[in-house]
Order: structure tokens, then sequence, then C-alpha cells
């Protein structure tokens, strides 16, 4: 048996020969067999000629990267133009951050026919979470929960609030949990009034640290406010106890803001010293999201009061 290819009415086709019989011709170019001269000839056709086809398929990846290169412009003016929108009103570098990420997934969704209501992350409404949900869908997202605990292959490597978080976060406050991360505690004081036996004592002025100074903060003004958000993430803590180093609280009571809160508090004003510290989950929170490396191994526990419980 033979084979070879020969073009037939304007198209390839593979004849094989069997025998010494020669070889058929397939009218219309359909696979036809033939008895001739003791042998069997078949004919059969090919896939149609590809090169054909060029100009169609080159014509189709040309309006595809048209459209892709159409909505990448797009996508980035919108995304610039907002972003530039947002450092005018003189939002923070984080919020400007968040904002673009939020355009972008919003345009994103968009291009992929979703709906254009989405919420203030660009998620779609009807793949975001319902405020309002009733108590049989409650009652299935837990389920769900539960029924993926106990899948043993799946794990998840960090906590799912960790990405919500960084959205909402300023610079600075990332600067105090790095800071809180490598150096550990850091003693705070409450300024008070005194009185006998403690009766009838007024708080002047409470939680006054040097974490922003040490920081590096922008903004040293606004570290109530940071701290207030970073315990409001369930980030840090206000702890009772002391730092292991009581000289530490001395360089806070030289600081203006201290002094004149004593003033402020009358004669024989009292202190009570306190702390400020990282939870474990903003341990976890600053080892996943932030560049920790080279810290101290458990500064926390490093620098904490030896009657000091840990969590």
């Amino acid at each position: 048996m033979t084979s070879r290819h020969e073009p037939i009415d304007g198209e390839v086709v593979a004849v094989r020969t069997v025998g010494t019989n020669l070889p058929a011709v397939a009218s219309g170019g359909l696979a036809e067999v033939s008895d001739r001269m003791h042998g069997v000839a078949e004919v059969v056709r090919t896939a149609p000629v590809v090169v054909a086809a060029v100009p169609a398929i080159a014509r189709v990846a040309a309006s595809m990267a048209w459209r892709a290169t159409t909505w990448s412009v797009s996508t980035s003016v919108t995304t610039v133009s907002n972003a530039g929108g947002r450092a005018m009103r003189g939002e923070s570098a984080g919020m400007v951050a968040a904002g673009a990420v939020a355009d972008f997934r919003t345009l994103a969704w968009r291009a992929l026919g979703m709906t254009e209501s989405t919420d203030r992350r660009g998620v779609p409404a009807e793949l975001a979470p319902s405020a309002n949900a009733t108590e049989t869908e409650l009652h299935a997202r837990g389920h769900n929960l539960l029924r993926r605990s106990n899948e043993v292959g799946v794990t998840d490597d960090t906590h799912p609030a960790f990405a919500r978080i960084l959205t909402e976060i300023t610079p600075d406050e990332a600067r105090i949990l790095r800071f809180l991360y490598m150096n550990g505690p850091q003693p705070a004081i409450d300024v008070r009034t005194n009185r006998p036996l403690g009766i009838g004592s007024q708080l002047v002025s409470g939680g006054l640290n040097m974490i922003a100074e040490l920081a590096g903060c922008q903004n040293v003004e606004r570290i109530h406010p940071y701290l207030t958000n970073l315990f409001r993430l369930g980030l840090l803590e206000f702890s009772k106890e002391k730092v292991s180093n009581p000289q530490r609280y001395q360089l806070i009571e030289a600081q203006p803001v201290v002094i004149e809160a004593m003033k402020q508090a009358g004669r024989w004003p009292r202190t009570v010293q306190r702390s400020i510290h990282l939870n474990s989950f903003g341990e976890e929170f600053c080892r996943v999201c932030l560049p920790v490396e080279g810290a101290p191994g458990s500064a926390r526990q490093r620098t904490l009061a030896p009657n000091e419980p840990t969590l």
C-alpha cells in the first residue's frame, strides 16, 4: 500500500493505493473506493487548506487586541483621574490607593458584563454579601464555614480580614503597627487629679505616650485617633500593666504635653502607668502584611513586666 497527496478541485486529498491498482480520484471531494485492475484505491479528503483561513483569524485577533487595548487605556485614564481627585481633596495615601483598587475592580466587573452597581470596594451588588441577610442566608453561610473546616485539604494561609484592614489604616498607622511589632509594648501614662484615697479623682489626660514620635509618623498630633482605629480593628490593646523598665515612663513625663496636663491637674497630680501593645491578632497581621523581616522573635514577651499575663 502506498500513500500520496494530490490536489483535486482546489483541495488537497490523501490517496492511498492498495495492491497493484491505480489510484482513484475523488469526485466532488467525497471519500470514494474504486476497484480498478484487481486493486482498490481509497481517496480521503483532508482538511481545507489552513492558509485560506489566516486572514479571518488575523481579523479576529486584531479586533480582540484592539478591544483589550481600548479597555486598558480607558481603565487607566479613569483610575488615574479618580486618584488625582482624591489626592486633591486631601485624602491619605492609603485611601487613594484603596480607591484606585476599587475603581479598577469596578471597571473589570463591567468588562465582564456584571452590573453597574458596586459597593465601595468595587464588588458587584449580586456578589457582595447582603447587609440585610435573612436568617436562612446567615445559617447557610455558617453551615458552609463549618463544612469547609472539615475539609482536610483546604487551608487558609491568611485571615480573610487582613485585606480589608489594609484598606482601613493610614500609612502612619502602618508605621505604628510595625514599630510595636519590632519594639514590643510601649509605656503610656494617665494624668489624674489627686484626692485622698483616690476617691473623686478625675482623669485630666489619658494614654499619653511617645509612640508617634518613635515610629516616625508624619502627623504626630493624630496619635490618639490612630490608636483608637487600630484598637477598633482588633490589632492592639490598652493594658493596665506596666512595662518592665520603669525609667521609660520618666521620658514621657518630661514631655511638654504631659507637663501641661499635670499643671491642669492642680496640686500633687497623680500619674497612672500603663502600656500599649499588639495582641496576637495584630502580631499575625504584621507578620503577614508588613515588612518586618529581622524583627526580634517575641518582642512583646521581652519587654512586658514579669507579672503581665500573656495572650
